[in-house]
């Protein structure tokens, strides 16, 4: 039986001096190896995608969570008979009074103005409508204020005003990170185990095309071993070439995004996403979170190339009694 293998070799696996180089087992530039290549490419440009997502909302949320933290507002509600400026003044005035409290400020009208300009349009008096008017208050992180007593001495001068210090907006902010975090760990996990099962084929596709090569080399004496590190070396160079064109296209698309959002701060576009996201940067945890995935892959490629070999290897030991 083996004869009949050997007669089978190419001419390039044809015996020669030890000391010469072998023929690599694997071809390097056949078809199903450049498919893989793309293929991982396309994984790997997926889940660096989400890891900048991810990177990129969590970074966004710490954010908004930490500047609803530096400040509350307190909202008077017009009412007939209500001096609205002295109104503004008392709880201006109890606010600058308690401790843990940096500055209160009044929202003018102009400012007052340019945030209900999306909805009512340009030119508002605000004599002549019923707007709530605000009070900014920073607070101090490190020491905040009792804000039950604050909220209680505001409505006690002022029964028209509610101190508002933004507790639904955080706990809401918290859980959509925590949410986004963990949708993107189960996308990527998805993605990791769409390569691996990819690599697998491809690993046993090459086999099946190298069969009578490999089944020579294992009948005549080659470890496992030796035939496992050859795929390994093989899909190891193919992962880390795809993943690395995969991740770079991910990362110049964060780039020019940001490029982009940064070129055009003046449109409403730009503008909403500059509010929901700041600059579109994920920072230097997002870049070592793509290069940290970049060499996952090309890691996995390589150990799941070497496990199916071996598995495959294993199956021949098996076979080989029944075939002789």
């Amino acid at each position: 039986m083996i004869d009949r293998i050997v007669s089978r070799l190419p001419s390039r696996l044809a015996l020669r001096p030890a000391a010469s180089r072998e023929a690599p087992i694997v071809p390097p530039g056949n078809v199903a190896g450049r498919a893989l290549l793309t293929v991982i490419a396309i994984m790997t440009f997926l889940a660096s995608l989400t890891v900048g997502a991810v990177t990129l909302v969590s970074d966004t949320a710490a954010q908004w969570q930490s500047q609803i933290a530096r400040e509350v507002t307190v909202q008077i509600r017009p009412d007939e008979g209500l001096d609205m400026a002295g109104a503004l003044r008392n709880v201006q005035m109890i606010a600058l009074g308690t401790r843990g409290v940096l500055s209160a400020d009044v929202m003018d009208d102009a400012a007052t103005s340019r945030l209900l300009e999306p909805w009512l349009g340009e030119g508002l008096d605000l004599d002549e409508l019923p707007v709530p008017r605000l009070v900014v208050i920073a607070i101090d992180e490190d020491s905040p204020p009792d804000f039950a007593a604050l909220g209680k001495a505001i409505r006690d001068a002022v029964p028209q005003a509610s101190l508002d210090d933004h507790r639904a907006w955080v706990s809401r902010l918290v859980s959509m990170a925590h949410a986004t975090v963990l949708t993107g760990i189960a996308i990527l996990a998805l993605v990791l185990v769409a390569t691996v099962l990819t690599v697998v084929f491809a690993t046993r596709g090459a086999m099946t095309g190298n069969r009578h090569i490999i089944e020579v080399l294992h009948f005549v004496g080659a470890r496992g071993s030796f035939i496992a590190a050859e795929f390994q070396r093989h899909f190891l160079k193919l992962g880390l070439m795809g993943a690395l064109t995969g991740g770079a296209v991910a990362l110049l698309v964060f780039y020019l995004f940001g490029r982009w959002t940064a070129a055009n701060q003046a449109t409403p576009e730009a503008d909403q996403i500059s509010a929901l996201f700041g600059s579109f940067a994920i920072g230097w945890t997002g870049y070592g979170g793509v290069l940290a995935l970049i060499v996952l892959i090309g890691v996995l490629t390589a150990v799941t190339s070497r496990i199916t070999v071996i598995r495959q290897l294993a199956a021949i030991d098996m076979l080989s009694p029944v075939e002789a």
